[in-house]
């Protein structure tokens, strides 16, 4: 009997299709109301205004913390969605395989447990204060052995050599990454193996241990009001300085996701306080679905921060050239090198105190070409400190001549004249916590100028696949990978997607003095910047490469993207930088 129309195969048919027009009329709807992808350049600004910061009073930040949770509550189901696609493969979070469904598992167990806790807490009221102090400490240290099922016992992790190799051309590099809430080492590797894979270089996994997701959160609530340095963020700081002072490299990556962020600009801070400023500008910093509620990265002078406020062509057209070098007869680096060792040279002075009942000094502090204006001292670029030439009993210790030159250039764009090399943020508009962390403070308007700002360039992108994940939902977006046509594979990232093939509505002109944002001018990439912002010699900043982009009102992702740059082991046009030797510190040339 024929059914015709209705027969099984018809139905399904017409279901299907209606199906697939109802999906695509829900993404046109979707792409309609969302837009295109969103850039903001550094030190942004807009409507809203915030009227609190994280050098507030921790109660402050904690009840707006609490309240702004509730507030985006209705965006955690993105924490885990969507489910699919797992382009990535095993690599992903979500993908269905065992080992991904023994994490979930556990963590569901651990959510579990953890909310009828913290749902308990208020009916130790009732009972002794030794017994609910007995109780917790109880299931304190259950969670904590539960948790070990998750976290592996090292806090360092590597990339797998099948995923990318080292190679000659990246030797001057560090790729570090810092990872986020709820992440077990298993889940830690295959955020390492998928960055190792899109950017072809071996990456250092710093390893945030998760003690289950609520007690996550607490953490994190924790930590960034009150500015707390758990275990693994010491260990970050530990490993990151020991990185930057290595003359190996000239260029620390720093890759930080959710709670990374946090961790990851409590590390900068003390970075920033300690180190030299040569060595600061090592550091490249990309972030997703940042939880932090600050990030800093601030200008060298003050001269170079209100140019790119009030003149943004200005600032990217004028290069700034600082030079420190010492008199030759005032190094504070004994030029013998015959010198008696430190031990003995101590041992001497001491002894010669002792004997003269004073202690000698060691010569005098003085200033190259110096010259005061008001009374303060002005060095003219050229600072030297030092002792007599003729030896002393009590010198600092001798060094080889070829490590003991204070000179110092460094040469870089108004612009760019910052601590940090460079600083760049991607968030989902649907990511829980990105809305809660980066979206909010970044793309607020400080109440005073005083407040901190929250620095570093911002890609907000609207996707049905805006989820929080790492490897499923930011770099199978903004990062997918291509597979090998016969063996099915996963080979490289693909060098068009499209996210960074996506138009972002290029800034105004003097954008940045109105609206606390860098203007586009400083932002702009183009085929011949530099990746951190800077125009190209040959490229004017009203000329007709960008003013053709000017004129269409948009441009690309992957023209502002200085991370687009590095992938499948490319660098951008500045790299492989030129390597120089600064007082025995390889660094970059350009910076």
């Amino acid at each position: 009997m024929v059914l015709g129309p209705f027969s099984p195969s018809a139905i399904l048919t017409r279901l299907w299709t209606r199906h697939q027009r109802h999906e695509e009329a829900r993404s046109q709807r979707m792409r309609e109301r969302m837009g295109s992808t969103k850039f903001f350049g550094s030190q942004v600004g807009g409507q809203t205004v915030i009227n609190y910061a994280y050098t507030d009073l921790p109660s402050r930040l904690m009840t707006w913390d609490i309240y702004y949770f509730f507030y985006y509550s209705w965006a955690l189901p993105w924490i885990i969605l969507p489910l699919t696609p797992s382009d990535s493969g095993d690599l992903d979070e979500l993908a269905v395989t065992p080992q991904n469904i023994f994490c979930i598992a556990l963590h569901l167990v651990l959510f579990i447990l953890q909310l009828v806790f913290v749902l308990s807490l208020p009916a130790a009221l009732f009972f002794p204060i030794w017994m609910a102090v007995a109780c917790w400490g109880a299931f304190l240290v259950f969670n904590w052995a539960f948790c070990l099922l998750l976290n592996g016992p090292d806090i360092e992790y590597h990339s797998d050599e099948k995923f990318a190799e080292a190679r000659p051309e990246h030797a001057h590099e560090q790729w570090v990454f810092l990872n986020g809430v709820a992440v077990g080492d298993h889940w830690m590797k295959n955020n390492l193996n998928r960055l190792a894979l899109t950017f072809q270089r071996p990456i250092l996994g710093i390893h945030n241990q998760t003690s289950g997701i609520i007690f996550d959160v607490f953490e994190c609530l924790i930590q960034r009001n009150f500015g707390y340095a758990t275990y693994d963020v010491r260990m970050a700081y530990r490993i990151l300085k020991d990185k930057l002072y290595d003359p190996q490299y000239s260029k620390v990556i720093f890759i930080l996701h959710s709670q990374g962020g946090i961790e990851g600009g409590l590390v900068l801070d003390w970075l920033l306080q300690e180190l030299p400023q040569d060595l600061l500008s090592k550091i490249e910093v990309y972030t997703f679905g940042n939880a932090a509620n600050h990030f800093n990265n601030p200008h060298r002078h003050v001269f170079s921060q209100a140019l790119a406020q009030q003149d943004p062509a200005a600032a990217v057209t004028m290069t700034t050239t600082e030079t420190t070098q010492p008199t030759p007869d005032s190094s504070p680096i004994s030029p013998l090198t015959n010198a008696p060792s430190f031990d003995r040279r101590s041992t001497k002075s001491r002894l010669g105190d002792m004997a003269n009942g004073k202690a000698k000094t060691n010569g005098e502090s003085k200033t190259n070409g110096e010259s005061k204006i008001n009374g303060t001292p002005k060095t003219n670029g050229k600072i030297s400190t030092g002792v007599s030439s003729t030896p002393r009993s009590s010198g600092p210790p001798s060094l080889r001549k070829d490590v003991s030159s204070l000179t110092s250039t460094r040469t870089s764009t108004a612009a760019q004249d910052r601590a940090l090399g460079h600083v760049e943020h991607y968030a989902h508009t649907t990511d829980f916590v990105a809305l809660w962390g980066v979206l909010h403070f970044c793309t607020s308007l400080a109440a005073n100028r005083t407040m901190p700002r929250y620095i570093g360039r911002l890609f907000v992108r609207a996707s049905e696949r805006g989820g929080h994940q790492f490897c499923q939902h930011y770099l199978d977006g903004m990062f997918p990978l291509e597979r090998d046509p016969v063996t099915n594979k996963l080979t490289r990232c693909a060098e068009e997607n499209e996210f960074m093939e996506s138009e972002v509505q290029v800034g105004t002109e003097g954008a940045a003095g109105q609206n606390a944002r860098e203007a586009f001018e400083i932002s702009w990439l183009g085929d011949t910047g530099f990746g951190s912002g800077e125009v190209g010699e040959q490229v004017e900043v009203h000329g007709d490469q960008v003013g053709r982009h000017r004129r269409k009102g948009v441009v690309k992702v992957k023209d502002l993207s200085r991370l687009w740059m590095y992938r499948n082991g490319m660098s951008p046009p500045d790299g492989p930088p030129l390597l120089i030797r600064e007082n025995g510190i390889i660094r970059n040339a350009t910076m």
